[in-house]
């Protein structure tokens, strides 16, 4: 629990930082300052209300054990063998099967799965793939992912003003154009590093923990299979419009290959499998 705390400050701090150089580079130190201040309080806003945000952005309803009694009791049970409370279930209705986690903790998580999912996996595989996300709850780690989210949002926002308005030093003078450019080109980048950091390792250990919740290793990696095959050719409109958000889904849901594939914030699906399997066999 507290390395996930060091990890949420740190990427916090890290965040400011951008936003501090972004606002330097456009207006000098006064320029330095209001982004201090919107930095700090995107980070006070993300942290009680972006978990609502990402839901609200992909359209999620929530459901409960008369409208979705199937999913419902299927984490419910879950949540037990996990010893997690119950947290809300919602479902995307989108055709890509895939699923994240959100929240600021395990009392506030809420799980989210898109029709497609439902539809694709059978229920053993479905079990490990909501074990997976309650694995993200119990390791207090959706928190960092959704602020995470969020914030490379608004950090590639602030890169974009950058590159379109430049700024003016504190006495006036023209910012450099090219470092205007750098900015708007680097401070996503930035972003997204921070995210790949995090995510590759929190997958891997995510696996490992919805296989012990779920007592069946192998059904996650047939879910990973089959997700895998089938993932990135169903679109996620909502997902390529926000690719900040990518990195909370059990599968990366975007379609871009080429560059986009060097900075996935997704460890290879084959050695996810790889380890689930051995984990089966008991080594």
């Amino acid at each position: 629990m507290f390395g996930n705390w060091l990890k949420t400050s740190v990427l916090m701090a890290a965040i400011l930082a951008l936003f501090a150089v972004v606002g330097a580079l456009l207006g000098g130190k006064t320029g330095m300052l209001l982004a201090l201040l919107l930095g700090g309080g995107m980070n006070i806003f993300s942290y009680w209300f972006s978990d609502q945000m990402v839901l609200r952005m992909y359209n999620a309803q929530q459901v409960d054990e008369t409208s979705s009694p199937y999913l419902y009791n299927m984490v419910r049970e879950l949540a037990g063998r996990a010893g997690l409370p119950m947290p809300k279930v919602y479902i995307i209705h989108e055709d890509q099967p895939n699923a994240f986690a959100t929240g600021r903790n395990p009392e506030n998580a809420a799980v989210a799965a898109t029709t497609g999912i439902l539809q694709m996996l059978s229920a053993r595989e479905l079990r490990g793939v909501m074990a997976h996300e309650l694995a993200h709850v119990q390791h207090r780690d959706i928190l960092i992912s959704t602020i995470s989210a969020t914030m490379a949002g608004a950090i590639s926002a602030l890169a974009n003003i950058a590159m379109f308005f430049g700024g003016r030093d504190s006495e006036g003078r023209p910012v450099n154009p090219l470092a205007g450019i750098l900015v708007a080109l680097l401070a996503p980048l930035a972003a997204s590093l921070i995210q790949m950091a995090i995510s590759r390792a929190r997958e891997f250990e995510a696996d490992r923990g919805g296989a012990q919740i779920s007592g069946d290793p192998n059904a996650l990696a047939d879910a990973l299979h089959k997700i895998h095959a089938y993932a990135q050719g169903i679109p996620m409109n909502t997902a390529e419009a926000h690719p900040e958000t990518a990195q909370m889904m059990i599968m990366n849901p975007l379609s871009g290959g080429g560059l986009a594939g060097l900075f996935s914030t997704h460890p290879d699906t084959g050695e996810r499998i790889a380890r689930l399997r051995a984990m089966a066999r008991g080594r």
